[in-house]
């Protein structure tokens, strides 16, 4: 016999996949909250040599600036505290969504998300109210991370299969973290950026597949439409304000693990943008221009979920659309 679902059940269901009441499975139209302004998405680049120490270490202190130079672009303010107040209110409990599976040298560093907190509280959300996490918390650990539940300070702590229920949206079936569906209130997605042997890259987009309980089971045909389709959905895609890519030491090749980490670089930057699709069609350049440089076989054609994702207005994939600021 089928399970009964409740009315309250059901309209909770509807608020986490955004679907309306004429049934499951119906995708937004393109008028996502990442859509910019005039049509165009900004993606800004900011660069900066001192960002690793002459030992390879990463500096904090310099990082913080890069997030706050890009944070301030992006929303067009007089201040960094005025930019972030811009997309965060002391209300809000943030959530820092990083990449953690493959352990250091190829995961979201420590460094970046605390130039990233240092932000928030600036904009004056409570350092309990910000959650850092991922997937799993041995990820966390062999990635540099202090797990912290319940103590002083901004939490850190991983999903660790406390999934809830299943939904379906689109070509996805499966069950989202209760970090995005009941915790937190906004989110800053904080990828690494780094090649991919099914995908392409690894960025903005492929970072949500430590959101969800079965990712094993979207890898096929290059995770197109899986990957649009997920971050489609409403839990994850209206709760998103800003996306912060680490850039400062991506890999090249041999990714999404360290295969061969021979091929990571020192490219000394971070990506800041609240347009994820136009985030990752920037990192994907960046990638190439890289292979290129280094007489490594071209990625070719674009990532097929690129179109699927602006089908699913998601943003923007088109270098006509996408205005890239360096500084």
């Amino acid at each position: 016999m089928g399970e009964k679902v409740s009315r309250r059940e059901f309209l909770r269901q509807a608020v986490i996949t955004g679907v309306a009441i004429s049934g499951a499975g119906v995708l937004p139209a393109a008028d996502s909250a990442f859509a910019a302004e005039a049509g165009k998405s900004r993606v800004i680049k900011v660069t900066n040599t001192a960002s690793l120490n002459s030992d390879g270490s990463f500096s904090t202190s310099v990082i913080e600036k890069m997030v706050g130079q890009g944070v301030t672009n992006l929303a067009g303010a007089k201040s960094t505290t005025a930019a972030w107040k811009k997309y965060f209110k002391p209300t809000d409990i943030v959530g820092l969504k990083v990449n953690c599976l493959f352990g250091k040298g190829v995961s979201t560093h420590p460094e970046v998300v605390s130039a990233i907190i240092a932000g928030l509280k600036s904009a004056g959300v409570k350092q309990e109210n910000i959650i850092v996490w991922d997937r799993g918390t041995g990820d966390l650990l062999k990635s540099g991370y202090t797990i912290n539940k319940t103590g002083d300070g901004p939490r850190c702590l991983a999903n660790d299969g406390d999934w809830d229920d299943e939904i379906t949206f689109g070509s996805f079936k499966g069950r989202l973290t209760k970090i995005i569906t009941r915790d937190i209130t906004a989110m800053i997605n904080v990828p690494i950026l780094k090649t991919h042997g099914i995908t392409g890259i690894s960025g903005a987009l492929k970072n949500h597949y430590g959101s969800f309980h079965n990712p094993g089971e979207y890898h096929g045909n290059s995770c197109d439409p899986f990957l649009a389709d997920i971050n489609a959905i409403p839990a994850i895609k209206d709760k998103t304000r800003l996306v912060i890519v680490d850039a400062i030491r991506p890999l090249a090749d041999g990714g999404p693990g360290l295969g061969k980490p021979d091929t990571l670089w020192d490219y000394h930057s971070i990506l800041v943008s609240n347009d994820p699709l136009a985030t990752d069609y920037v990192g994907w350049q960046i990638i190439e221009d890289r292979r290129k440089q280094t007489g490594l076989k071209s990625l070719h054609q674009p990532p097929k979920w690129l179109a699927s994702g602006v089908a699913r207005g998601l943003g923007n994939a088109d270098p006509a659309k996408i205005d890239v600021v360096s500084i």
